[in-house]
């Protein structure tokens, strides 16, 4: 085995505090979209036990009226892909026709979409325990230009 000469050492060094002085800023500056130097603060919180539990879901309409589930079986497309540009999807409506191509590949037979939606359902929760109850929301929509 051969021994580090003294540059190899203080390149690693040098690396290594590099490496260390990147996630500090990133913990004390940083954002988690910013991984792996980010604060990870999504696992260092939790919700209160009495607050409503989101479960975001993609869905479609066909152009026989029913309600198809758009998730990652029917689109490619993860759920927490949706969730982590669900802003963009607010802010651009059209963006969600990259679900409705998506779905089309996947299932050519199938009839067309019309309209493409994001929803959340709000879980109800009373301390700590799903009470049963939920309310739906539609945070956005998208339907197919006429």
């Amino acid at each position: 085995m051969e021994t580090l000469t003294r540059r190899g050492r203080a390149a690693r060094v040098g690396a290594t505090a590099l490496g260390l002085a990147v996630l500090l800023a990133g913990t004390l500056w940083g954002a988690d979209d910013h991984f792996p130097f980010g604060p990870f603060r999504m696992y260092a919180t939790s919700n209160p036990p009495d607050a409503p539990a989101p479960d975001t879901r993609v869905e479609g309409v066909d152009r026989t009226g029913a309600v198809v589930a758009l998730g990652e079986d029917a689109t490619g497309i993860r759920r927490a892909e949706i969730e982590g540009q669900q802003s963009r999807y607010v802010a651009d409506p059209a963006r969600l026709a990259e679900v409705a191509d998506a779905y089309a590949e996947r299932h050519p037979e199938a009839p067309a979409l019309v309209e493409v939606r994001i929803v959340i359902r709000w879980i109800g929760i009373q301390d700590g325990r799903p009470t049963g109850r939920y309310t739906d929301e539609t945070v956005v929509s998208w339907q197919v230009p006429a």
